[in-house]
């Protein structure tokens, strides 16, 4: 698997239309925005999962930096999440 870190995303962003965006590319195994729990509002970002990482990889350069809804998103391989205390 190959996750990808997706920021920069337009509020109005929804599941399956970032599933669509990075469906170009290659097999998507999940698509994900963020919402914030209090307001059920996205946060602007969330992560997309490949099944294939050369799949992921080749998206991530063609989508970085590209155009959405006016917004520039921003596509880097996601961090492993950090333990929180």
């Amino acid at each position: 698997m190959y996750k990808l870190f997706v920021g920069g995303l337009p509020f109005s962003t929804t599941n399956d239309e970032l599933q669509t965006l990075f469906a170009e590319h290659g097999t998507v195994a999940s698509a994900v925005v963020i919402m914030d729990r209090e307001t059920g509002r996205s946060k602007g970002f969330g992560f997309v999962e490949f099944e294939n990482d050369d799949e992921g990889k080749a998206a991530e350069k063609a989508l970085n930096g590209s155009d959405l809804g006016g917004r520039t998103v921003t596509v880097s391989e996601a961090r492993p999440k950090e333990d929180r205390r």
